[in-house]
């Protein structure tokens, strides 16, 4: 890690430890019931004894999370490419995907427990639906930015449509398409974590939901605060896994990857 990345590191992690010392300091004084609002101490004492269940919790989750984040960036990206051929298609079916967004997942939960049984499958659909429209959206605007005279030189030079795609439009798209998958990998998380809260019962490991509803029915707020601490690292590590992929990939010929 080079010094500027510790400088930009410094402020955020200062406000982090000062926070935590203030909650710390203030559940003492004020002498907060530690089912109400438990001291950081306290989630940490537990993360630790509990790490075993955390962690069989966490890969349960983050499986289903993979699933439903590997659906909706396939499924989005040839949706993008679909929409993108013809504006008629584009007026018609956009809609339908705004639906996917604005649907509260909770409310077709029961149904994705009905079509898909209760477990991993039904939180992996739960996961892909959540995070579907962000690809969708971000990928059909970058394949709608690439400048007229560039499509004009391929039209010039006689590019079929395929090879207009994949050497023009979707290079053109990367950078929008990282956007999108950057915003899907934590609704993945949040939309595996709210599926799990309906549909997460089953012969399978216990998932980070079902951990939290636990904790949540015996007042073991403490665990609760961990169950969701553990959920924010694994949406933490997909979006950085997204967002160096994207670096790795773009940095040689994009102004966003450059870091300059």
């Amino acid at each position: 890690m080079n010094t500027s990345a510790l400088r930009a590191a410094l402020a955020p992690l200062t406000a982090f430890a000062v926070s935590l010392v203030l909650w710390e300091a203030a559940t003492r004084v004020l002498a907060i019931p530690i089912w109400l609002l438990p001291p950081p101490s306290a989630i940490a004492t537990v993360a630790v004894r509990e790490s075993a269940p955390l962690l069989s919790a966490a890969l349960t989750t983050g499986r289903s999370v993979l699933v439903g984040f590997g659906l909706s960036t396939v499924v989005g990206v040839l949706a993008a490419i679909l929409l993108s051929s013809s504006r008629l298609l584009e007026r018609a079916l956009s809609p339908y995907a705004l639906f996917l967004q604005t649907v509260p997942i909770v409310a077709i939960a029961p149904l994705l427990v009905l079509w898909f049984g209760p477990g991993a499958r039904a939180v992996s659909v739960s996961s892909f639906v959540v995070s579907l429209f962000p690809v969708i959206a971000n990928t059909l605007a970058g394949l709608r930015s690439v400048e007229p005279p560039l499509r004009d030189l391929f039209r010039l030079y006689g590019a079929r449509r395929l090879a207009t795609l994949w050497k023009l439009e979707l290079p053109a798209a990367m950078p929008s398409l990282f956007t999108g998958l950057r915003v899907a990998s934590g609704l993945a998380v949040i939309g595996a974590i709210t599926g799990e809260f309906v549909a997460g019962f089953s012969e399978d490991a216990a998932g980070l939901g079902i951990l939290v509803l636990t904790a949540y029915r015996q007042l073991r707020t403490d665990l609760l605060f961990a169950a969701v601490l553990a959920a924010t690292v694994l949406g933490l590590a997909l979006f950085a896994a997204v967002s160096l992929t994207g670096s790795r990939l773009l940095r040689r010929w994009h102004p966003s990857a450059s870091g300059e």
